[in-house]
């Protein structure tokens, strides 16, 4: 069991702050990794996910990028932090929680990106001009700010 489940055993429920590490993971013709997410339903994403217990932001995002897409990640640059009213989230199970994402950047991978977990329903490149309207709302803007910082 994680910690996260752990310490919803302890506190039911109520609204938590938890922090999670995205990666926005480039290939040489400038295409964007996203998984179709298993949570939300049919969302798409960035790869990533949340902290445990003494790991570095950067570690958190090296784990779960390889945990959910089998590619080992390097040389990660940080892009940006996002936090506040827009990202509270609430479980299917009726949790609560506002996430404070930790977003960085990637072109230096190894691997071929395959789901390995049950988080990811599909894993696929896309070009910035062709990122898909249904995003999980926590990644839209590190997406949006991505994609725009690309054509500046």
């Amino acid at each position: 069991m994680g910690y996260i489940e752990e310490l919803r055993k302890i506190i039911g429920h109520r609204c938590i702050s938890l922090t999670g590490s995205v990666v926005i993971i480039t290939d040489t013709d400038g295409r964007i990794l996203l998984q179709k997410r298993t949570h939300p339903k049919g969302r798409w994403g960035l790869p990533g996910g949340l902290m445990e217990l003494g790991e570095s932001c950067e570690e958190t995002a090296v784990r779960e990028v390889r945990e959910e897409t089998s590619l080992e990640v390097r040389n990660l640059e940080l892009f940006g932090v996002y936090s506040g009213k827009d990202y509270f989230c609430t479980g299917e199970t009726g949790d609560e929680w506002y996430v404070i994402v930790i977003a960085y950047t990637c072109k230096d991978f190894s691997g071929q990106p395959k789901i390995s977990d049950g988080e990811s329903e599909e894993l696929r490149w896309f070009l910035p001009s062709e990122i898909p309207e249904s995003l999980a709302n926590s990644h839209r803007q590190i997406i949006l700010d991505y994609v725009k910082k690309q054509t500046e």
